[in-house]
């Protein structure tokens, strides 16, 4: 086992179809029309030497080492900056060039520090490895008079030198190294479109800096390693190479973090974790990442990580430490004690949308064939089970329609309910460098985010609607398109039914679905609204990407229902650069809604009232199973309080911090009689637990996660458990605790029933997953290599459904008590609940949930700055800091929900959903006074969770 090594081939590769054939040192090469010398040469096995160049950015020519000779052309060009042509025959190593070559690096080394032997980048140096290419021995320039490299020259101070900066967290910055090869400001700008870096100073006083002379923590630097993946040298170096040293191999495995689903390297020495390297080849990523992917792993290796299995009486006793063996017996033994009380539908089960499909697939599988009854639910139906719901409506069936490809192919993009540049950030750098090629952006968010305005992009139209109205907005621009006539009428008539559309376009033309209507509902301008869906109708290619500002609504289904009748509308469908995408929030969101993880379904979508499908499992498993929906995690928790319902399995979620209304989930939580948590740390539902399981990381465990574009992806283990088992294995043990007969080897056999059962996946297996790197589901004998785009030639229901959206306002409403809206989403360096990065480092940039609020509103309150506030619903109350801002429209406040110590969901209602019970996050009227600290609430809950929290020192036998 080593390195896995990718090929750097100087330069992007060229899209165009025409092939143009050309000669390199004898070898006759075909390549893309446009395509460099240097990626040829590279194509042909030669490798031109280089140090600007790199594959994952644009050509530059400045380091004057890969020059190349050409016949019939005078001079030496730069191999990455000139283009092939017909017939070309290109030499690269002549003796010429090898002088050219053997100068340049003399310079370059002239004002470079020369600790080769104790340098981070030992082994891992372009620089180093481009002067034995070059056969460099000696530098006759020496080494004395101007330099960036020594603090003092002769005793007196250097000005030109600098020191390290080590303020970011992760990696630091050497400027005493840098080469000013420009290839981190490129990398800055063209991968990742933050524009936080530039060159300073010119000629031989140049040199890299965050923003204007900053340090890299207080620049605008959002940490995503894009210019510590493409420095050449140790000039930006990551601090775990630092301490540990260079890793000795790797292994390609799936962040845990979002939807996106990036690749990644796994860089290691034994079994200890030296980086994460984003995967050029991952098709979701493309050789990118953000903070959490690149660097927040540290929690895998937190001090509080909880090791070995715990149980207790009653939620006021200190843990007990015990052995695997006697907890899975107790956990069996208590489950069936309380079956045989209380019936067999007083326990249920919710599986994870951050653990593997196979583990979840066995989560749902254990509650249906070990506990007899359909009791499960899953956190992907509090985030997303709208989309399920409402894209099955339409187009018959529950996902997006492309992939994250298809993005360098549209025309106008509209994003609703959605900050990819805070949740789901690689997706974002992609978007952006679409928008900064001339696509035109239309954001529809309560909230001026990132993604409104930033560096090199602006939305052309920003809808700033009221929480609560998305889908009167949404119709609204329907109404524009229809009684403009901006429809596609060959689409609808070929590929939707219609009559259906008919209908639907008469109720949209109402006057009360105008856009003047509608802005006094939502606040929208008219003018804004029939612009934007001019634009959308008339752009070209036009694509839609929404989250959970879409879903969590109490008509989140009647919301993507609207998305996909605009869509269909205007013939948005079944090719690339258009189409419908939900953003998902957690890593394997898509995968725990595919594997059967809502009470009405079994994997595949498929109702569990449907005898046929009943059928295979009952023949597979050898039971009989209920044909009758269970219970929703809400259901749970009112039959507990009710006393019909007494036991739980909750692997990997943390109900208790992410669903709403808190108090009712912690008294639903308090009233059963065996909670049983699974989970890395001690979360916050563990208060309530009497078992502990405890979990393991992505990073321990081989599997499969499913993204936000139906992408199946590999996760492979890179170290041992460090809790003894990956979680598969520990929900096996506790079924075969309860007496079933399951004997799985590994994770591949669990996905080869999936494949068995589950006609989506039929195609899939981890041999298969080796060969194509990835694939995209559907994958069976229609489509063997998968689906990249949904819909190509018709509809998976047969003809598109257009459905009347009708508005129907929010039961939720503000009045003289609670006159604001609050809204929630998150924030870049954090991730949901915040239990894994709350636990790294990338708290120096998010310590604590803050309240946003607009200055106007904060003014008639008394409340400055940083301020502590009261922030009150019909619910509960909580405290937290002030942020006074104008990206809050007035009587709009916003906040995320990170840490526990706010638990602003103590603050949500109990609305929902109409259709699925997704929960109504995003409206709850609230009031927002002056605190002096937190509130009585908050100082209860966390004695109660200190107390909740204590082990018993004595250790198990």
């Amino acid at each position: 086992m080593g390195l896995v090594h990718e090929i750097d081939y100087g330069t992007p590769a060229s899209r165009s179809e025409k092939q143009v054939t050309l000669t390199v040192d004898g070898f006759s090469v075909t390549v893309p029309e446009g395509t460099s010398i240097m990626r040829a040469s590279m194509e042909a096995g030669i490798q031109v030497p280089k140090l600007c160049a790199t594959d994952m950015v644009d050509a530059f020519g400045s380091c004057r080492l890969c020059l190349v000779e050409i016949e019939g052309r005078a001079g030496t060009p730069a191999s990455c900056t000139t283009p092939v042509m017909p017939g070309m025959v290109v030499h690269t190593q002549t003796s010429r060039l090898k002088d050219i070559r053997k100068g340049v690096m003399e310079l370059y080394i002239s004002d470079h520090p020369l600790d080769c032997l104790t340098c981070a980048a030992n082994g891992d140096c372009e620089l180093q490895d481009m002067a034995g290419a070059v056969g460099l021995r000696d530098v006759r320039y020496g080494h004395e008079g101007e330099n960036h490299v020594r603090a003092k020259n002769d005793g007196v101070q250097n000005f030109k030198w600098m020191p390290k900066d080590e303020s970011n967290p992760y990696f630091t910055y050497d400027p005493s190294k840098c080469i000013v090869c420009s290839r981190c400001v490129r990398a800055c700008e063209e991968v990742q479109g933050t524009f936080a870096l530039t060159i300073e100073g010119r000629g031989f006083d140049s040199r890299v800096s965050p923003g204007a002379h900053q340090l890299f923590l207080d620049s605008e630097c959002v940490s995503c390693g894009a210019c510590v993946q493409a420095c050449p040298t140790a000039t930006l170096t990551e601090k775990s190479v630092i301490q540990i040293g260079q890793p000795e191999h790797s292994v390609v495995t799936t962040c845990a973090y979002c939807g996106v689903g990036c690749s990644f390297k796994a860089e290691m020495r034994g079994e200890e974790l030296v980086r994460m390297v984003p995967y050029k080849d991952g098709k979701a990523n493309r050789g990118h990442s953000c903070v959490k992917g690149r660097f927040a792993y540290g929690y895998a290796t937190h001090k509080e990580r909880i090791l070995n299995p715990m149980i207790r009486e009653k939620i006021t006793d200190p843990w007990r430490e015990v052995s695997w063996e006697e907890a899975l017996t107790h956990t069996a033994n208590e489950f069936r004690r309380i079956q045989y009380q209380y019936g067999r539908g007083a326990v249920g089960g919710i599986t994870s949308s951050r653990c593997t499909n196979e583990e979840t697939y066995l989560v749902q599988k254990l509650i249906r064939q070990g506990f007899g009854n359909n009791n499960v639910d899953t956190c992907a139906r509090v985030c997303h089970s709208p989309t399920g719901y409402g894209l099955g409506q339409a187009f018959g069936t529950s996902a997006g329609t492309q992939d994250f490809d298809s993005v360098e192919h549209t025309d106008v993009v509209i994003v609703i309910g959605a900050n990819p540049a805070s949740a789901h950030p690689v997706f974002a750098s992609r978007l952006k460098k679409r928008l900064r090629a001339g696509a035109k952006l239309i954001v529809i968010d309560p909230r001026r985010t990132e993604m409104v305005k930033s560096p090199h992009i602006e939305a052309a139209y920003h809808l700033a609607l009221k929480p609560g109205t998305n889908v009167a907005v949404m119709t609204a621009l329907a109404h524009v398109i229809v009684t403009e006539g901006l429809y596609d009428e060959a689409f609808i008539r070929e590929r939707c039914d219609w009559s259906e559309f008919e209908d639907w376009a008469s109720f949209v033309a109402e006057p009360q679905n105008s856009p003047e209507e509608v802005e006094k509902l939502s606040g929208v301008p008219a003018e804004t609204i029939r612009g934007a869906a001019r634009l959308y109708a008339r752009g070209g290619n036009g694509s839609i990407y929404y989250g959970l500002g879409v879903t969590e609504h109490s008509q989140g289904s009647t919301t993507v229902m609207s998305i996909a009748n605009l869509a269909m509308a205007t013939g948005n469908i079944g090719r690339p650069g258009v189409g419908v995408n939900p953003l998902r929030g957690q890593n394997n969101v898509q995968g725990s809604c595919d594997m059967g993880s809502f009470p009405h379904e079994l994997p595949g979508y498929r109702h569990v009232s449907g005898d046929a499908v009943r059928d295979i499992y009952e023949s597979l498993w050898g039971v009989k199973l209920d044909n009758e929906p269970g219970l929703r995690i809400p259901n749970m928790l009112d039959a507990a309080v009710e006393g019909t319902f007494k036991g739980i399995y909750i692997q990997g979620e943390d109900i208790l911090q992410s669903d709403p209304d808190t108090k009712h989930v912690a008294a639903g939580l308090a009233a059963m009689e065996c909670v049983v948590v699974q989970d890395l740390f001690l979360n916050e539902t563990a208060n309530y637990a009497h078992v502990f399981l405890p979990g393991s990381t992505f990073l321990e465990k081989d599997g499969t996660f499913t993204n936000a574009e139906r992408r199946i992806n590999r996760v492979r283990r890179v170290m041992s458990p460090k809790n003894g088992y990956a979680d598969w294995e520990v929900t096996q043990k506790l079924a075969q605790a309860m007496g079933v007969n399951w004997n799985y080897q590994h994770p591949s056999e669990i996905m080869d029933e999936i494949a068995k059962t589950t006609p989506t996946f039929a195609g899939v297996s981890y041999d298969y997953l080796e060969k194509m790197g990835s694939v995209q589901w559907p994958c069976n004998e229609k489509a063997p290599e998968g689906t990249p785009v949904m819909h190509l030639d018709g509809f998976v229901r047969g003809k598109g459904k257009f459905i009347r959206t009708e508005y129907v306002a929010t039961d939720e409403k503000t009045g003289p008590r609670f006159p604001l809206l609050l809204t929630t989403g998150r924030i870049l360096s954090q991730y949901n609940v915040g239990a894994q990065t709350r636990r790294t480092d990338n708290v120096v940039w998010h310590d604590e949930d803050r309240l946003e609020i607009h200055p106007h509103d904060a003014e008639n309150r008394g409340i400055r700055e940083g301020d502590w506030v009261r922030l009150a619903s019909r619910s509960g109350e909580t405290t937290l800091r002030a942020l006074i801002t104008d990206r809050v429209a007035p009587g709009v406040v916003y906040t995320t929900f990170h840490h526990p110590t706010t638990q602003a969901n103590v603050i949500t209602t109990d609305f929902s959903d109409w259709a699925t019970n997704c929960p109504e996050y995003k409206v709850t009227a609230v009031q927002v006074t002056p605190s002096n600290g937190p509130s009585e609430w908050q100082v209860e809950y966390e004695e109660q969770a200190r107390q909740s929290r204590r082990i018993a020192l004595e250790a198990a036998e």
